[in-house]
C-alpha cells in the first residue's frame, strides 16, 4: 500500500498573525520554515508563484521535469504534484494565495483564467531573461514589504502587485502568438481556455473531439487548429494528456486497483487504458507505480 501524498495547507507555513490567505518568503527563509513538510512530493490547496535568483536543481510538477536555474519561474495550482532537489545556494523569492483572497477582489478575474493556472497542458515554467527577471524580483520585493508592513489598504496593494506579476508572465507565454494579429491571437486562446473548461468537467465520460467541438459550436478541424495554435499538440493529446494526469494521480494517492481507476477514468477495457498510458507517458501504470512509490 502507499503512502498518500500529503496536500499541505497554507496556514501551515504561516507565523503569527499574518493573513492565513496569503504568505510571502524569500527561498532560503522558506525551505528552512518548510524543510520537512516540502522534501517530499505534496500537493497544496493553493496558488503559488516560485522566483528563482540563483542556484540550480530539479522542479518536478505533475510528473514533468523542469530545470532551475537563474530567472526560473513557476506556477503551481491547487492540487498539482510537486517536489523538487535544489543546490545548497538556491535563492529566490515565492508567495501563495488562497483562491477565495484574489477572487473576493477580482470577481471577473479567475485565477484559473491565467494559462498557467488554468491549462494542463502549458507548461509551467517560464526561463526569464535578464531584463525580465529584474523587472519580476522588483515586484516580488515590494510585495515582500508590503507583505511585512502594517499600511492602510495593504490587501489591495499586494492584490495588485500580484495581478502585475500575473498578467506580465501571461505576455510572456502568449508571445508565441506573434504570427497571427492580436485580435485573432486573443480570440484563439479564450476558444482554448473554454476548450480545457469543458475537459475539466468532462473528461472522464468523454475523450472525443467532436464532443467538445459541438458543445463549442465549431468543427473539430477548427478545434484542432486553436489547439495547434496555442499549445503545439493536437486537442486529442490535450484530452489524453488531462485523462492520464488523473489517473497518474489516482495512481498516487488511492488505494485502489489499476482495474478500478481505469473504470473511474471511462475504460471499460483496462488493456485499452494501459495502451493510452504508456503511449502518452511512455510507461505502464504498473512501472509509473513502481518509479513513483515511496
Amino acid at each position: 500500500m502507499m503512502n498518500p501524498i500529503s496536500v499541505l495547507h497554507i496556514n501551515l507555513f504561516q507565523a503569527g498573525t499574518h493573513t492565513s490567505d496569503f504568505y510571502f518568503n524569500t527561498m532560503k527563509n522558506h525551505l528552512v520554515l518548510g524543510h520537512r513538510h516540502i522534501e517530499k512530493p505534496h500537493r497544496h490547496d493553493f496558488y503559488a508563484a516560485v522566483l528563482f535568483t540563483r542556484g540550480t536543481g530539479v522542479h518536478e510538477i505533475d510528473f514533468q521535469r523542469y530545470d532551475v536555474s537563474e530567472g526560473s519561474f513557476f506556477f503551481l495550482s491547487p492540487g498539482q504534484i510537486h517536489s523538487w532537489e535544489l543546490s545548497e545556494d538556491i535563492e529566490g523569492y515565492i508567495f501563495f494565495c488562497s483562491q477565495e483572497f484574489y477572487e473576493m477582489h477580482y470577481v471577473n478575474q479567475k485565477l484559473r483564467n491565467f494559462p498557467f493556472f488554468g491549462s494542463v497542458s502549458f507548461p509551467r515554467k517560464l526561463q526569464l531573461d535578464a531584463l525580465e527577471l529584474k523587472k519580476n524580483v522588483s515586484l516580488f520585493q515590494e510585495l515582500g514589504k508590503e507583505h511585512q508592513a502594517k499600511n492602510i489598504m495593504r490587501e489591495g496593494f499586494i492584490l495588485s502587485l500580484m495581478s502585475q506579476i500575473f498578467i506580465n508572465a501571461t505576455r510572456l507565454f502568449s508571445k508565441d502568438f506573434d504570427t497571427m494579429d492580436a485580435t485573432a491571437g486573443l480570440s484563439y486562446f479564450k476558444h482554448y481556455q473554454d476548450f480545457e473548461n469543458l475537459i475539466e468537467q468532462h473528461f472522464e465520460k468523454h475523450k472525443s473531439i467532436a464532443y467538445y467541438s459541438s458543445l463549442m459550436g465549431i468543427s473539430s478541424k477548427h478545434l484542432n487548429r486553436i489547439v495547434q495554435t496555442v499549445v503545439q499538440k493536437t486537442a486529442t493529446d490535450v484530452i489524453t494528456e488531462r485523462v492520464v494526469l488523473e489517473a497518474k494521480r489516482m495512481l498516487m494517492y488511492l488505494d485502489e486497483s489499476l482495474v478500478e481507476i481505469a473504470f473511474r477514468l471511462g475504460y471499460e477495457e483496462y488493456s485499452y487504458f494501459v495502451r493510452v498510458f504508456r503511449k502518452s507517458s511512455g510507461m505502464t501504470p504498473t512501472q509509473f507505480m513502481r518509479k513513483y512509490k515511496a
